[in-house]
């Protein structure tokens, strides 16, 4: 299954943006969602993850007390909301029904560039 991010845009250190990932597509009781990025020249890491069952959520200690990933009450999208965000955030943002970065269908990713 390919979900796609959106979103991304510019914005300036230290501001926020949301991120919208569309679910709709995923079985009812979908495990998870996870988020992902990929700066340039760099490989593909995890952000957090979104535990469905549990509503449990993980952050990668980067982003963690920045970042909260939540789903809304229809269970049709999952966001990423990205506050106090530095020029290292910049990447291409992308999200995936796994927390596991080994996966085989990446959508197109929506891009987020943070200015200094």
């Amino acid at each position: 299954v390919q979900l796609q991010a959106s979103g991304g845009g510019v914005v300036q250190s230290g501001g926020s943006l949301r991120l919208s990932c569309s679910v709709s597509g995923l079985p009812r009781h979908f495990f998870g969602v996870g988020w992902f990025r990929q700066a340039p020249g760099k490989e593909r890491e995890a952000v957090g993850c979104f535990g469905n069952s549990d509503k449990t959520t993980y952050y990668d200690d980067s982003v963690k007390g920045r970042f909260t990933i939540s789903r809304d009450d229809a269970a049709t999208t999952v966001y990423l909301q990205m506050s106090s965000l530095k020029p290292e955030d910049t990447a291409v943002y992308y999200c995936a029904p796994t927390c596991n970065s080994d996966y085989d269908y990446w959508g197109q990713g929506t891009l987020v560039t943070v200015s200094s």
